[in-house]
C-alpha cells in the first residue's frame, strides 16, 4: 500500500502540504461509515483494502483513514479529495493528526508474541519494553549502550534486520537467533563488537519481519513502552527513564 500511496502522494496537492496550519473547526463530518468505505472501493480501489479505519476528522469536514501501514490520510465526504500532511489546531499549534497516531498506533508489549522475542530481565524487572532491533544498525547499538545504565526493567529484543540498510545483518541475526545463548550473543555483539558463532538452526525471524510490516515498523530500533506509545529511535538515558515509568 505504502509504495503506492507514496507514488500518488508525489502527484497530488495537499491542502495542507508545507506544514500549513489548518483551523480547527467545530463542524463534526457528518455521513455514513459504511457508504464512504463504498465510495473508496469505487474511487481508489488500491486504497480501500488497506484502509482499517475510518472516523470523522471533526475539521473541515474531512474523515480519517486509519491505513494498515500506520498512517493517516484524510479525505472528503465525496472522496474527491485525498489530504496528505497533519492537521494543526491554530490558536495552540498542536498537531491533531500526530495525537490521532498516538491513540490508533498504540500497541503494548504484552499483546505482541513476546515468545519470538529475546528477553533480557534486569532488576526487579517491573519495567518492560520491547525493541525492534537490527544487529548492525548503529543507532540500535548507541541504544544497547544506553540500556546498560538502566535497570528494573525487562527489555524484549526482536531481531528485525533490515537487509537493505545493512546487508550482512539477516545472516548475523540468524546466527545470534541460533546462538546456545542468543541474549548473550547479542550483547557481546552490540557492546563489545564480538562476532557471533556461526551456528545454524530454524529460527524465527520471519514471524518478526511479518510482524514488524503488520506494525508498520520501518526503522530501528523502535521501542513499544508498556503505555503503548511507540517511539522510533535510540532514545538518550533520561527520555528511556521517563518513557518507561517509575520502578
Amino acid at each position: 500500500m505504502s509504495g503506492w500511496w507514496n507514488s500518488k502522494r508525489q502527484q497530488s496537492v495537499s491542502l495542507v502540504c508545507g506544514g500549513v496550519l489548518v483551523g480547527l473547526l467545530s463542524l463534526s463530518a457528518q455521513g455514513d461509515e459504511a457508504a464512504l468505505r463504498q465510495k473508496l472501493q469505487q474511487k481508489l480501489p488500491k486504497l480501500a483494502p488497506h484502509v482499517v479505519q475510518i472516523h470523522p476528522a471533526h475539521a473541515l469536514g474531512l474523515y480519517e483513514l486509519y491505513t494498515d501501514d500506520r498512517q493517516i490520510i484524510y479525505v472528503d465526504e465525496g472522496v474527491t479529495t485525498l489530504v496528505a500532511g497533519d492537521l494543526i489546531e491554530a490558536q495552540s499549534l498542536h498537531n491533531l493528526t500526530e495525537e490521532r497516531l498516538k491513540v490508533l498506533g498504540a500497541v503494548k508489549p504484552s499483546e505482541l508474541p513476546l515468545n519470538l522475542a529475546m528477553k533480557r530481565v534486569k532488576g526487579n524487572g517491573k519495567r518492560v519494553v520491547a525493541v525492534f532491533s537490527d544487529p548492525d544498525c548503529p543507532f540500535c547499538r548507541k541504544l544497547e549502550k544506553e540500556l546498560t545504565g538502566i535497570t528494573d526493567v525487562t527489555v524484549y529484543t526482536f531481531l528485525y534486520p533490515i537487509g537493505s540498510l545493512h546487508p550482512d545483518a539477516p545472516e548475523r541475526a540468524h546466527w545470534i537467533a541460533c546462538a546456545h545463548d542468543p541474549e548473550k550473543a547479542w550483547e557481546d555483539y552490540q557492546l563489545k563488537n564480538v562476532e557471533p558463532v556461526h551456528h545454524q538452526c530454524k529460527d524465527k525471524l520471519e514471524s518478526v519481519q511479518a510482524l514488524g510490516e503488520k506494525y508498520g515498523i520501518n526503522g530501528t530500533p523502535t521501542l513499544v513502552f508498556a503505555d503503548g506509545s511507540v517511539i522510533p529511535g535510540a532514545l538518550p538515558r533520561a527520555e528511556l527513564e521517563r518513557a518507561l515509568g517509575p520502578d
